[in-house]
């Protein structure tokens, strides 16, 4: 009686611990796939930056310790890739998010032919990068672009040059280009965004006798305010380690003036075959934008709390 008892006891356990680890056994798949795809390479990359990998050095592959983050504190280059970093990604999350909220409010009111126009403001976001960035290329150079022409007959420029060649000008090259490409990431998820926003608040506010800038204010901004933060956060992260456009119109040139932090991860391992020391810069920039991530989250959790 008392071995039948034992017996019902465990059946009872297997299958307690069987139902508590069926939802496990269900996402098993993603998980693996996730640790093989992601977690894998990760792990890997952050070991070379740890060791000494060489691809044209037969016996580097050694652990080397903290020797690279020692070389790279005192990489002048990096720095000024990095300040480049921050004036690359800045300008350009600043001119998407304001160029994007402009045509998501236009393309927000009735009018017609709004389709066909808010397919047309996806159109640059279907553009490979690599193509876009040959395009502005093309666009900029003289001999066959149109703008040095126009810059220059609306006085902008002195003279019909590529701004590319010109050390003080050929960041805002890649910076325009990425701003056509990036601006309709904005303006679908904010159209979205005040697509969901009641209507009847904005008749009531009409009624009450607020304006056009006072509804924006106190209806519009607040709905926007947690798709504007996901957005922002998300676009920083992506311009960061975005480095197709800059690879394609300038190489990092002229004189490093227009390389970024993730151009010169590609240059210290495709060109130079450094994979020990490109892997401590992306371990370095990996962290920067891990410590930025989690300010921005903060200071949302810290501003939804106080509301």
């Amino acid at each position: 009686m008392t071995a039948t008892l034992e017996r019902g006891d465990r059946r009872t356990l297997l299958k307690r611990m069987a139902d508590a680890s069926e939802p496990y056994l269900y996402s098993a798949p993603a998980l693996i796939l996730i640790v093989a795809v992601m977690l894998v390479p990760l792990t890997l990359g952050i070991s070379y930056a740890f060791r000494d990998i060489q691809l044209l050095n037969p016996f580097s592959g050694g652990f080397i310790g903290l020797d690279h983050f020692k070389v790279l504190s005192q990489d002048a280059d990096f720095y000024r890739a990095l300040k480049n970093t921050l004036w690359w990604t800045g300008a350009s999350v600043v001119l998407q998010f304001t160029f994007g909220l402009i045509l998501a409010l236009l393309l927000d009111k009735p009018f017609y032919g709004r389709g066909l126009a808010q397919a047309l403001v996806f159109l640059p976001w279907a553009v490979p990068s690599f193509l876009a960035g040959l395009n502005w290329a093309w666009l900029f150079n003289p001999v066959i672009g149109p703008l040095p022409h126009w810059l220059f007959s609306m006085g902008v420029l002195s003279e019909p040059n590529n701004i590319l060649s010109d050390p003080s000008l050929a960041m805002w090259g890649p910076i325009i280009a990425n701003v056509w490409w990036g601006i309709p990431f904005f303006a679908i998820t904010l159209l979205a965004a005040l697509q969901a926003i009641p209507r009847d608040l904005y008749e009531a506010a009409a009624i009450d006798g607020a304006g056009p800038f006072q509804r924006f204010w106190s209806i519009t901004l607040p709905f926007l305010a947690p798709t504007m933060a996901i957005t922002i956060l998300l676009r920083t992260v992506w311009i960061s380690n975005f480095a197709d456009l800059i690879i394609v119109m300038t190489n990092g040139g002229p004189a490093d003036r227009t390389q970024i932090v993730a151009s010169y991860i590609f240059t210290q391992a495709f060109r130079r075959l450094d994979f020990g020391y490109a892997s401590a810069i992306a371990l370095v920039l990996l962290v920067l934008l891990m410590a930025y991530s989690m300010l921005i989250v903060l200071l949302r959790q810290t501003l939804l709390n106080k509301d």
